[in-house]
């Protein structure tokens, strides 16, 4: 199980990666892409992997890639210029999952500090953050498939980045870009 977490540290806010397997101890690391990956046991809570991240920030921040002005956010729109947005972008992207058998979910916006979107494909919706409609179109779509490929493969295996990579092969510069908008989250 994998999950995008957000942190308020001394050194300002981190963004990492939790990912829960079969391990004994925490193992926090950056990859090549300079992103911060926390991998802890099963039943650990994510609370305890929060805590984790903020004892280490120091060592985080110290050794993190310098990061590149954050851009300035568009206005916060109102409620309903915010369901429009991100309804535009699931539409934008929905034919990319349509011929494989996805059926068109409801869509939920909630206000999420840790995440912009996730999907809750047994239930038939996914649930995008109201900070998403702060960020360009690009980025908005590339959440909406995101989600959208998670109701044909339900964690973050070879098979979901395949799907990925057929549908949208600039997704990984796209997460990276979103990951400049971190600031929207706490906003």
């Amino acid at each position: 199980m994998e999950q995008y977490r957000l942190v308020a540290t001394p050194e300002g806010p981190i963004t990492y990666r939790l990912v829960k397997k079969r391990v004994k101890n925490l193992n926090l690391r950056l990859d090549r892409a300079g992103e911060v990956v926390l991998s802890v046991p099963l039943r650990c809570p994510a609370e305890r992997a929060d805590a984790f991240v903020i004892e280490k920030s120091g060592w985080i921040v110290g050794h993190l890639p310098r990061p590149e002005e954050a851009p300035p956010l568009m206005p916060e729109p109102d409620r309903r210029e915010c369901a429009r947005l991100l309804e535009e972008a699931v539409l934008r992207v929905y034919p990319l999952v349509a011929g494989s058998g996805v059926s068109m979910p409801q869509i939920k916006l909630r206000k999420m500090k840790s995440q912009w979107g996730n999907c809750h494909y047994r239930q038939g919706y996914i649930t995008l953050n109201t900070a998403l409609a702060r960020c360009p179109e690009f980025l908005r779509d590339y959440v909406a498939l995101h989600e959208l490929v998670h109701f044909l493969h339900h964690d973050h295996g070879p098979g979901f980045y395949a799907a990925m990579d057929a549908r949208m092969p600039d997704w990984r510069k796209r997460r990276q870009d979103l990951k400049r908008y971190a600031q929207a989250l706490v906003l």
